[in-house]
């Protein structure tokens, strides 16, 4: 699935199969979140922005800064969902008489 994409030499992000495209410049704290648990969750993919051009500034810092966070993320991808997921193991066992 496909989250970011530049078009037309605009930023645009996409939060569920088949969805609206909607302009990089209108993401919110709560599409932000929702971006990064696709991420993690299952194989997506992105425009890079080195490869096209976006005239829109507002639109090729914001479409910049959340392409480069999540590619940094994929280098640490296993190690973070690994943590994530034993955060509250030994509590969980804990309580479970494991």
């Amino acid at each position: 699935m496909k989250i970011l994409k530049i078009e037309n030499e605009n930023g645009y992000f996409c939060l569920e199969q088949g969805g609206e495209w909607q302009p990089i410049d209108a993401i919110d704290k709560t599409a932000l979140i929702k971006l990064l648990d696709l991420y993690l969750e299952s194989d997506v993919e992105m425009d890079c922005p080195d490869g096209h051009s976006v005239s829109n500034q507002a639109h090729a810092i914001i479409y910049r800064g959340i392409f480069d966070k999540l590619s940094q993320l994929a280098g640490e991808k296993s190690r973070f969902k690994d943590e994530s997921e034993t955060v509250y193991l030994d509590e969980m066992q804990k309580y479970t008489g494991q």
